[in-house]
């Protein structure tokens, strides 16, 4: 499986009862696929998995496995146990498996944790790199232990730009992936040499997102650089809040879910928020 390209992490819509909106997930899977991206993440955290049941969980990897085999693309499920692991057989191409969240077991420790999920795995695993998340860094070092690892296959990497990113991208085991995951700095990673990336801001102006990585792909910079400057001012203002609460509230804006709605302990989008995104991608007159 080839990492590359724009993959957009699906945030839940829900209904004016609260339920999940599956119809309106599954159009939005949809139209992010026909406007360029090569594939879906579910279950990330951008689609609040833990506020979540286990039967809502299951309703939406259902969706986004039918949407994905029906456009022939990738399909990437947040899991990061054995059991949510298994439960993927057959229905997922691999895994987005988070460094392990808040005990902090040193570097040693998480590359030993993720190295028994990867042997054991029925898919590949693409590993979640989100320090200010987890509490946890790694280093370039822990993460080509970790790449080279015939189960893992890739990186969300969610680390700014530091000495470490340079060191990753510059030396990096072949057949493993960097895709980027932090959204604002999307266009500089790119720029090292990432091989795409997995963008919640994604979900509005999805097709200059994909011609942003495809741009620096095959070296036009002047594109490049023109939509990066342009994505970036996008992606500061819908992540001016907790994600996805302005993401949300700008797709009900353009009336693409039935609701801004978010699930504690999240709280809505502030229409301050709102303004302020909406002024970057306009609904249309």
């Amino acid at each position: 499986m080839t990492l590359t390209g724009l993959y957009v992490p699906l945030i839940t819509p829900f209904d004016s009862s609260g339920a999940v909106a599956l119809d309106a997930l599954e159009s939005l899977a949809r139209r992010v696929l026909s406007e360029g991206a090569a594939g879906l993440v579910a279950l990330g955290t951008t689609g609040e998995p833990s506020s979540l049941t286990e039967a809502e969980r299951q309703a939406v990897i259902d969706v986004a496995t039918r949407v994905c085999r029906e456009h022939h693309a990738q399909l990437l499920v947040g899991a990061s146990t054995p059991d949510t692991l298994e439960d993927l057989r057959a229905r997922a191409d691999a895994a987005l498996t988070v460094v392990p969240p808040f005990v902090r077991p040193g570097e040693a420790g998480a590359v030993a944790y993720l190295t028994q999920l990867a042997a054991n795995s029925p898919v590949p695993l693409v590993i979640y790199h989100v320090p200010y998340r987890t509490g946890q860094p790694l280093s370039a070092d822990s993460l080509r232990q970790l790449a080279a690892l015939p189960n893992v296959i890739g990186v969300k990497y969610a680390a700014g730009i530091t000495e470490e990113t340079i060191a990753l991208v510059a030396d990096l085991p072949p057949d493993f992936a960097v895709l980027g995951g932090d959204d604002l700095f999307i266009s500089p990673l790119l720029a090292l040499g990432a091989h795409g990336a997995i963008l919640a801001s994604a979900h509005l102006e999805t097709t200059r997102f994909a011609q942003l990585i495809h741009a620096w792909q095959t070296g036009d910079l002047t594109t490049a650089r023109s939509l990066g400057h342009r994505l970036s001012r996008l992606s500061k203002a819908l992540f001016a809040e907790p994600n996805p609460t302005v993401i949300k509230a700008t797709l009900h804006a353009h009336g693409l879910i039935p609701t801004p709605d978010v699930r504690l302990p999240l709280l809505p989008a502030t229409p301050t928020s709102l303004d302020a995104a909406l002024l970057t991608h306009p609904v249309p007159a």
